[in-house]
């Protein structure tokens, strides 16, 4: 089952970014067993590594989240206070206005659970961005009456609803994200198809983004996404669009729960041993720049949860200059090696 409480909440030592870090360069990496990940890359000629051209701009929102799911890489929860400001959001509506990124990835905890969070879109969307992602635990829309219209909102300002379901069946839903959570997530899927989304000709687009239920890395993304369909039309009626497989990275909860489990060599074993040098050429932090609930700048979600801060002049939202930003050299550690395994794995599902 799910864990109650945050690492955050526990106390736990694994709260502190600093002490996921030296873990994740201790033991079999400091003894030479598996190689440093910038050794790794540098084998294939790909260190350091750099940015590309910038496509997304994902803010965090705010850890605050209406679930505690086992994986969390955010460590999000009820208990989890940290919101964006209105403040702060007015600071990132000035760069969304002048950013040549054409993708908008509003994420959390649970965005929505933002008390600016509606205002946040109705302006974002002013600015023309191409694609509108805002990514949902879906059960947040049941989780409260004042939440139950977010399929209607969704579709006023044409949101890409990115969703999360580890998978088609309850048991293995509920194991990861908590008893309940399946049937509630069906429910709020089929509200959404209700509003128009995924249906033919509505243009309204809803992805599911799977993450393993485990310590193994997922199968393949087109064979899931055909499974998925399947069983979701079959036993509920449900259609989406697309479907994101997305590694579990080895930090925060999931750390916890491959240490507490006895997995972490054998998982960080498979990461290394699934390596795949064409997975780095595309790796999410070469398109993307990762906006903090505080409004620090991070090369990926990932790296914000760990407080590694882009390695730039410009750290903060307010004083954000893009041709700077693209000049910097991206900070990695050995959670990196979740991005490069197989096919990949980002945000939008696998890269090679």
């Amino acid at each position: 089952m799910a864990l109650l409480k945050s690492l955050s909440a526990r106390k736990n030592d694994l709260s502190k970014p600093e002490n996921q870090l030296a873990f994740l360069s201790n033991g079999i990496f400091r003894e030479g067993k598996l190689p440093l990940f910038k050794d790794k890359i540098a084998e294939s000629g790909n260190f350091p590594l750099k940015p590309k051209k910038l496509e997304v701009l994902q803010l965090n929102l705010g850890y605050m989240c209406n679930q505690v799911c086992s994986h969390c890489h955010v460590d999000a929860g009820p208990d989890r206070k940290e919101i964006m400001t209105k403040e702060t959001m007015q600071q990132c509506l000035e760069v969304i206005k002048t950013t040549k990124a054409h993708t908008l990835d509003l994420t959390g905890g649970a965005p929505e659970m933002n008390p600016n969070f509606r205002w946040f879109v109705e302006e974002a969307s002013k600015a023309g961005i191409k694609d509108f992602i805002v990514r949902s635990n879906l059960t947040i829309i049941l989780a409260n009456k004042k939440y139950h219209d977010l399929p209607e909102f969704f579709k006023k300002y044409n949101v890409h609803v990115a969703s999360s379901l580890p998978f088609y069946k309850r048991e293995k839903t509920d194991k990861q994200r908590g008893s309940g959570v399946f049937d509630k997530s069906i429910k709020a899927l089929q509200m959404l198809n209700e509003v128009g989304y995924a249906q033919q000709g509505s243009g309204l687009k809803l992805d599911l983004v799977y993450n393993p239920a485990g310590a193994f890395l997922p199968a393949k993304q087109g064979e899931l996404e055909k499974d998925f369909k399947e069983a979701l039309k079959e036993d509920f009626n449900i259609d989406f669009n697309n479907l994101f497989a997305i590694t579990n990275l080895p930090i925060s909860r999931f750390l916890e729960y491959l240490i507490a489990s006895e997995n972490y060599q054998d998982y960080m074993y498979a990461l290394v041993d699934a390596y795949n040098p064409a997975a780095v050429e595309s790796v999410m932090c070469t398109n993307t720049i990762s906006v903090s609930w505080d409004g620090w700048l991070y090369d990926c979600d990932f790296n914000q949860m760990l407080e590694l801060k882009v390695k730039s002049k410009v750290q903060h939202i307010s004083e954000y200059n893009e041709d700077l930003l693209n000049d910097r050299e991206i900070r990695i550690s050995q959670h990196c090696y979740g991005c490069t395994a197989g096919a990949g794995s980002s945000c939008q599902g696998t890269v090679a």
